[in-house]
């Protein structure tokens, strides 16, 4: 499905489907609105349940004033009027009331989205308009002035109230709700831990630079085994998303081929919506002639030359995990025998690191050694077959929200060295 061809209506629907399905809104709260090239604006009626949205309740309000419905519009509909009228660039428009940017903007302070790369591409720097009664002019006013602000952001906490995302596209505004709420979620966690890491001027930079341009070959027609693994993928990086471990835009998966090719995700799809023929063949550095893989294509290829053993490889971004990411607080595996098992001791590799050797992190990672936290950039797990990968990926999330949660308890007691001891020899093949 070719989501720009859908009408409003439909964009609108099924955006705020995902967006009410993630927890980001509640029944009643939110509004999303589009601009068409007629100057109409297509936007949420008011009072009707936001997890219950149908085609025939967005309403159309005329460059003129005039209303088309069978609602009246979001009492907040103003405020989006006022975006348009002060950025021409911005055609859809976001509001949404997701948990965490809500605890930025009641407390009055926006997240630093250089917490990852990701965010920071998606998202730039956010603002903050000040409180004014929702629906009133006041309110339209406040927020259109950090629209028209001479950085110009796309992302604007709303303080007391929420967050505003525009984008030129309804996808785009949803990918960066997604990736700032993100963001917020990690730096909460984070700060949790203790001290928060940043990138500066100098890392965003280096983490820009293209990475995934191969020459290119010719497809050869898929084997059993190519066809086995491109539906194994897909299926993972669909779940995966659902279950908030990689987002829109962030995340890697890759399956070995044979000795000389591996499939991975490509670059710049929305990974829910991830199709069997999006996967690109990567076959001795050179890449399916018409698709781009992964910007983490490098990265993959060199872990699996260095490790006949690996068969997966996963890039993700889970809410939890990340959080000791983007921290100097240490991840102790030693919390229950699943965790050491699976996991084993996970290191930290330094973010310059990630972009300078692609050869050195491949000694940081392999059959011993599945996971490792790649700082302020997400993890990485390898194993020996897709469903192992995602797998690990799912305890490393598990352990890492235990442990979040536990300091609210107290000090945790990790497994002796006893224990590990008797887990190893119990389970050598783990």
């Amino acid at each position: 499905m070719t989501f720009s061809l859908l009408h409003p209506r439909d964009q609108i629907v099924a955006i705020m489907a995902r967006i009410y399905g993630h927890g980001m809104t509640t029944t009643s709260g939110g509004n999303i609105s589009i601009r068409d090239e007629n100057g109409d604006v297509w936007i949420t009626p008011a009072r009707v349940d936001k997890g219950n949205l149908r085609q025939q309740d967005i309403v159309r309000i005329s460059p003129d004033g005039s209303l088309e419905g069978n609602h009246p519009p979001s009492s907040e509909y103003p405020f989006h009027l006022s975006i348009y009228k002060a950025r021409p660039d911005i055609d859809a428009i976001i509001h949404a009331h997701p948990c965490a940017l809500v605890s930025f903007s009641i407390c009055g302070q926006v997240p630093n989205t250089r917490i990852f790369p990701e965010a920071w591409n998606v998202c730039g720097k956010p603002g903050l308009a000040p409180y004014a009664l929702p629906g009133s002019q006041k309110l339209g006013e406040n927020i259109a002035a950090e629209f028209a602000a001479p950085d110009e952001p796309y992302c604007v906490i709303l303080e007391n109230h929420g967050v505003v995302v525009g984008a030129k596209d309804l996808t785009v505004a949803y990918q960066r709700l997604e990736s700032l709420e993100f963001a917020a979620e990690t730096i909460i966690n984070a700060c949790i831990l203790g001290k928060v890491h940043y990138l500066d001027d100098e890392q965003i930079a280096l983490s820009s630079q293209p990475r995934n341009i191969l020459p290119e070959h010719q497809p050869e027609p898929a084997t059993v085994r190519e066809r086995e693994l491109r539906k194994a993928i897909c299926d993972f990086v669909h779940r995966s998303h659902a279950h908030r471990l990689m987002t829109s835009t962030k995340g890697s998966f890759s399956a070995r081929i044979d000795s000389d090719s591996f499939l991975i995700t490509p670059y710049n799809v929305d990974r829910r919506d991830l199709d069997l023929a999006d996967l690109v063949v990567v076959r001795n550095g050179t890449r399916a002639a018409g698709q781009t893989p992964s910007r983490a294509v490098g990265l993959h290829r060199a872990i699996y030359e260095a490790h006949p053993e690996i068969h997966a490889i996963v890039n993700a971004l889970p809410v939890h995990a990340a959080a000791f990411c983007a921290s100097e607080s240490p991840f102790d595996t030693r919390t229950i025998p699943e965790s050491y098992l699976f996991l084993k001791d996970v290191s930290t590799i330094p973010f310059d690191q990630q972009y300078a050797d692609l050869q050195t992190i491949s000694s940081f990672i392999g059959p011993k050694n599945p996971v490792a936290l790649l700082e302020n950039n997400g993890v990485l797990v390898a194993s020996r077959s897709v469903l192992d990968a995602f797998d690990r990926l799912e305890v490393l999330e598990a352990t890492a929200a235990a442990i979040l949660r536990s300091r609210s308890l107290g000090a945790v007691t990790p497994m002796s060295d006893a224990v590990i001891q008797e887990l190893t020899e119990a389970f050598p093949s783990m």
